[in-house]
């Protein structure tokens, strides 16, 4: 069964993703009316909104832009850095949505923010016990019930994770795309595109949190659903 949750939420996976690129490619070939490059909407989403202590930096890779709350910063990869066109704005506004949520202190960003250390332990401790499972041994002697309190703890804290994610990510998108409509930055039609691709990106996120909730379902049946 956790075999068929894998191929099934790994595929799905797999099709965002690849419908993603193929969007951001898309709407890459289409320069910008404004003529602003990724780098240049960034600065001015950040100086509306009143943030001139955060930086924004290039970094390599491809849709590898995020935004870093521990030391204030606004990464954006070099074809969002540098590019002119819809896809490159929806992606620059986005990330600044985040830090605009940081500034404003968004709850659901700073509950995420204090879920990281839980989600990084629960992560190793899935890590232990998948290896020590390998090693049937290792497990011998342990209480059956623990063992599953122990995976579906930790689960559920990835979980809870990935679901206070989606708030945190569909709220930057809102806010980016009420930017760039209220600053002219694009036309009607950019601003469709800009939509759409960030659309695909927060499928990216649900796909995600479905495929933890299902796996997490799945573990709490193994372990507590089987009582007579």
């Amino acid at each position: 069964m956790i075999l068929v949750i894998f191929i099934v939420f790994a595929a799905l996976g797999w099709i965002v993703s690849n419908r993603l690129k193929s969007k951001f490619k898309e709407y890459s070939q289409t320069a910008l009316q404004a003529n602003l490059s990724g780098k240049e909407v960034a600065e001015l989403m950040l100086a509306d909104n009143g943030i001139r202590d955060v930086r924004v930096l290039c970094v390599e890779g491809q849709l590898t832009d995020h935004y870093n709350p521990q030391d204030r910063t606004v990464n954006l990869s070099q074809d969002v850095y540098y590019g002119r066109n819809a896809a490159a704005v929806a992606v620059s506004a986005h990330e600044c949505g985040h830090a605009v949520q940081h500034a404003t202190s968004y709850a659901w960003l700073e509950m995420r923010s204090k879920l990281v250390p839980l989600q990084v332990a629960s992560g190793k401790i899935l890590n232990i016990v998948l290896i020590a499972s390998l090693f049937g041994g290792f497990l011998i002697g342990l209480d059956y019930q623990l063992i599953g309190a122990i995976v579906v703890g930790s689960y559920g804290v990835m979980t809870l994770f990935s679901l206070v994610t989606l708030p945190v990510e569909f709220d930057a998108s809102n806010r980016a795309l009420a930017w760039v409509k209220q600053r002219n930055v694009v036309t009607p039609s950019e601003y469709a595109m800009s939509k759409d691709a960030l659309k695909w990106a927060a499928m990216t996120y649900v796909v995600a949190a479905l495929a933890s909730l299902a796996t997490l379902a799945y573990y709490v049946y193994i372990f507590f659903g089987n009582r007579d």
